[in-house]
């Protein structure tokens, strides 16, 4: 064997130990599902997931759970602050305001977590805990969190519990709804879970994995992007008079990515564009909030937030404009290719809404 055969072996044996790795760190709580899967178990799942996320209805759906939330909760508490002079966390009123809808979205259960009170949720501060530790998990020596879960000490204690309670909710939710599709109750398919359900996707774990993924991911992004947005209408006030949201939006994320950074792993070997051998197994990390601030893509003015970049004059017109996307290889903010977000549009639907309302 050559020294580079032995060379690229070793690497190959690395990364897929450190794939490996990341896999079982968030294993705990999210287990199977799409967030912590690859190969035919993810494919199987993004398949069943991208035909519930295409149709009609669930748009129609959405709408109406983030319109009701908007003029039932989130209007009202921001009037009273703005009549009574009040300061509010706003970045708090966010969460509470996407943990709503993504409950309600996902398996049409109201927490009840955007109330004039600001009320704990016990659901919310395990599942934020659950978050927050198995992330901790990254920034540890591996056996030092597995000998302290193995011991049951410390900060694996408190997510074996909240773990236990995020799970325990998530099935209760799932078997309240499995109960009423089998005895042949009005079982309205308009939540994720019941359209799961519904299509033959009946097993308990199953649902209950994809379940967990799908509020992780369409919590902490939404709510994220949306805080960043208005923090940059605070600094920027010529823009708003604007009234193209939608570039709007694409430049704030372009400047502060909901996920920042993201790794995948190479199924094969390959050469990327620039020239750079890449062997299967390792693991390739891209940055994407530091593509949105690079001059060879955004130009000298990347530092700016500057929504008319979007934009470009049709050619009928001098004053008609048409906006005019990036490929979204450059803009990986909803990443790429085959793994590109199923939630994309749904995300830009929840955030002009709640954008216009405010």
């Amino acid at each position: 064997m050559h020294n580079g055969d032995l060379y690229s072996n070793l690497l190959h044996m690395w990364y897929s130990h450190i794939r490996l790795k990341i896999r079982t760190i968030l294993a705990d709580l999210l287990d199977d599902g799409i967030l912590n899967e690859d190969g035919d178990n993810w494919k199987f799942q993004r398949q069943v997931s991208s035909h519930e996320f295409n149709t009609k209805s669930l748009r129609k759906f959405v709408e109406q759970v983030v319109d009701t939330e908007l003029s039932d909760r989130l209007i009202p508490i921001l009037s009273a602050s703005v009549a009574s002079s009040s300061v509010l966390d706003f970045q708090d009123i966010l969460q509470r305001f996407g943990f709503d809808n993504i409950c309600q979205i996902t398996f049409r259960y109201y927490l009840d977590y955007l109330l004039p009170s600001l009320p704990e949720a016990k659901f919310v501060v395990a599942f934020d805990d659950a978050v927050q530790i198995s992330g901790d998990r990254f920034r540890l020596p591996h056996p030092v969190w597995k000998l302290k879960r193995a011991l049951g000490i410390g900060s694996e204690r408190r997510l074996r519990a909240v773990v236990s309670e995020v799970g325990e909710f998530a099935k209760t939710i799932v078997r309240e709804n499995k109960r009423d599709l089998s005895e042949a109750k009005a079982l309205e398919s308009v939540d994720l879970l019941s359209r799961f359900l519904s299509s033959g996707h009946t097993d308990e774990k199953f649902v209950t994995d994809i379940v967990i993924s799908f509020i992780l991911a369409g919590r902490d992004t939404t709510l994220a992007a949306l805080t960043w947005f208005f923090w940059l209408l605070s600094q920027n006030p010529r823009v708003k008079e604007m009234v193209y949201t939608h570039i709007a939006l694409c430049e704030s994320m372009r400047l502060y990515p909901s996920v920042p950074t993201d790794s995948k792993q190479v199924a094969n070997d390959d050469v990327l564009p620039d020239g750079t051998k890449v062997k299967k197994g390792m693991t390739v990390t891209y940055q994407v909030y530091a593509m949105g601030r690079m001059e060879e893509i955004w130009g000298a003015d990347w530092a700016e937030y500057r929504p008319e970049r979007w934009l470009e004059r049709e050619e009928r017109g001098a004053h008609k404009w048409k906006f005019v996307g990036r490929d979204t290889y450059s803009y990986p903010v909803f990443q790429a290719g085959p793994r590109i977000c199923l939630g994309k549009e749904m995300a830009f639907l929840q955030m002009k809404r709640v954008v216009s309302a405010v």
